[in-house]
């Protein structure tokens, strides 16, 4: 089957879905449809956004549709209308109903950022770099009601840099998937693939991330906050309370503390604030105040004119 013969739905939101539907463009596909988020207001001034993956469809000429749900009997009338022989899936942010995963002969396929059972959820990226995963990946799977419990088509496993954010870590298992993606599903819609059922005994799961689990915690020990600082980026982003209002810590490192000093406790390191946590201190090399921009360590310190508070407030 030719990928000009495939009917194909594409749905996905975000920023990490663009790579697999420029993929699938690139590669000939018929994208008769992409389904994504309606717009929404965000960032400073609430403006109206489009989702990432509705702007690189109107370029590309693709029809775009944006129902609240696709569990309404017109959201799923109008994806069958496209006839659809195979749906991808990249970060759309909903379980889809049977009433849709039904629609397509070859099933819908979904591109996931882990090593699946590991991580099931919405937030694998952050996950794996919050438990210090060495390693992570990108799976192909086919989707069934339950969230991110198919069987698995295909996977690949990528280090995790001990540099890398979300945000960075993200944007390269996106390409990676997308990559991944158009290339096994030549096998998957000639059947001469088998997808893998998961093994239940090892799944783990993740939440959803909330504002409030960015504020750092005292329980956290050093290293255990400097990857939540990699973690949270871009969003919520990891934060402590310094002198009642929210400081975020954009880039941090741990680092053994040479005094026992109690949670919270600020000392100064080359010039660095320095946040006591168990088993170390955490060294704030980027912070940001509410309101303003971000500055290194050293100059925030500066601005304090030796004033430097000699504590924050952990959650």
């Amino acid at each position: 089957m030719k990928p000009a013969d495939v009917r194909t739905i594409f749905m996905g939101s975000p920023a990490f879905a663009v790579p697999s539907l420029r993929a699938l463009a690139e590669a000939g596909y018929d994208l008769r449809l992409v389904v994504a988020q309606p717009d929404r207001r965000a960032g400073r001034g609430s403006r109206v956004r489009a989702p990432a993956a509705k702007t690189e469809a109107e370029g590309r000429g693709i029809t775009v549709y944006q129902p609240e749900s696709v569990k309404v009997p017109e959201a799923v009338a109008a994806l069958a209308a496209a006839k659809p022989d195979l749906i991808v899936v990249a970060a759309y942010g909903r379980i889809l109903p049977c009433t849709v995963l039904d629609l397509p002969p070859r099933g819908t396929v979904n591109v996931h950022p882990s090593l699946l059972p590991r991580w099931r959820g919405p937030s694998p990226v952050a996950a794996a770099i919050l438990s210090g995963d060495e390693e992570t990946g990108v799976s192909i799977i086919e989707l069934v009601p339950k969230m991110d419990a198919g069987p698995v088509i295909t996977s690949r496993r990528s280090r995790v840099l001990l540099t890398e954010t979300t945000r960075t870590l993200e944007a390269r298992l996106a390409k990676e998937g997308a990559a991944l993606l158009v290339e096994a599903l030549p096998g998957w819609l000639a059947g001469e693939t088998v997808a893998t059922p998961q093994d239940e005994s090892r799944v783990t799961t993740c939440a959803l991330l909330t504002k409030a689990d960015g504020h750092l915690e005292a329980a956290m020990t050093a290293a255990e906050a400097g990857r939540a600082v990699r973690a949270y980026d871009p969003w919520p982003g990891a934060y402590v309370t310094y002198a009642n209002e929210r400081l975020a810590i954009w880039r941090a490192h741990a680092q053994a503390a040479t005094n026992e000093l109690e949670a919270g406790e600020i000392s100064l390191t080359d010039g660095r604030p320095a946040v006591a946590f168990r088993e170390g201190l955490l060294v704030l090399e980027e912070v940001q105040r509410s309101g303003s921009k971000r500055v290194s360590g050293e100059a925030f310190v500066n601005g304090e004119h030796g004033r430097l508070a000699t504590q924050v407030v952990l959650a």
